[in-house]
């Protein structure tokens, strides 16, 4: 019981102490507190002197002192704001190039392909004028053609049923015959050269043909009566085997020999016919 008591005693005068110690550091701290400065009171200037009672010290010291200098101005470091729209102009300024060049490189290739079209256009004006002027060529000739045969038939000569010569005129010197009429027909084909006639039959093409129908051989004969030249040109086979039997064919007639220094043509027709 005695330590108890003297331990709850003990405990009793160290809180009374700290609660003084406590109350003395608040008053202390009060009390700086609430100070307050005298007023020194106005100061009164009597006479005529421009400084009267005499100037103030801080008014002096306040006149006194320099007028402060402005301070540099310290260089602004970019924002991020900053640095995003440098950036987007410069993307935009490098869209706009390549949008440019992109338009450039369409330009170019849309004037390669109207060159190139322009040069098709032309090339195939050239080719079709030049088939033109083949056919029209070949229509003239095949007219005068015509035409003589026309004039050879005012002779009034008709084909003998022999050798299908027409009335064809001996010559007892060189055993040539002549045929004003210029044309006539042999073995089922016929032929056409103005002021010539045939000198035996036509030779027969092949047997061994492909396809029924006509072939007409366009023939260029000298002044002996040789066909140096032949070429199928028209008819109604469509074979190419049978066109070549007919073309050999015509290439070993022999016709009438002429006093003209020129060469002529004339045309020989061939009907293939499975017997």
């Amino acid at each position: 019981m005695n330590e108890d008591l003297r331990a709850k005693i003990e405990s009793a005068a160290v809180t009374a102490i700290v609660m003084v110690l406590v109350f003395l550091l608040t008053w202390f701290i009060y009390i700086d507190a609430v100070v307050q400065p005298e007023d020194e009171g106005i100061e009164v200037s009597f006479g005529n002197s421009d400084t009267g009672g005499g100037v103030q010290d801080g008014l002096l010291a306040s006149s006194a002192q320099p007028t402060p200098t402005a301070a540099p101005p310290v260089p602004s470091t970019p924002s991020d704001n900053d640095l995003m729209t440098q950036e987007d102009e410069s993307a935009a300024a490098l869209r706009q190039e390549q949008e440019k060049k992109r338009k450039q490189k369409e330009k170019a290739l849309e004037e390669e392909r109207r060159r190139k079209k322009e040069q098709q256009a032309r090339e195939k004006a050239e080719r079709e004028a030049k088939e033109k002027a083949l056919a029209e060529e070949r229509a003239k000739k095949q007219a005068a053609v015509d035409k003589a045969n026309q004039l050879g038939a005012l002779f009034g000569n008709t084909d003998s049923p022999e050798g299908g010569n027409g009335s064809d005129r001996e010559s007892a010197s060189s055993g040539t015959k002549g045929n004003p009429l210029g044309h006539g027909s042999s073995g089922g084909n016929s032929w056409s050269l103005n002021g010539r006639g045939l000198r035996g039959d036509l030779p027969k093409p092949s047997q061994d043909f492909k396809q029924e129908g006509t072939v007409k051989v366009a023939i260029t004969v000298d002044k002996e009566g040789n066909v140096i030249a032949a070429k199928a040109i028209g008819g109604t086979v469509s074979d190419e085997t049978t066109k070549q039997m007919a073309v050999k064919a015509a290439l070993k007639a022999k016709f009438t020999d002429t006093d003209r220094p020129d060469k002529q043509m004339g045309t020989i027709t061939y009907t293939f016919k499975y017997k």
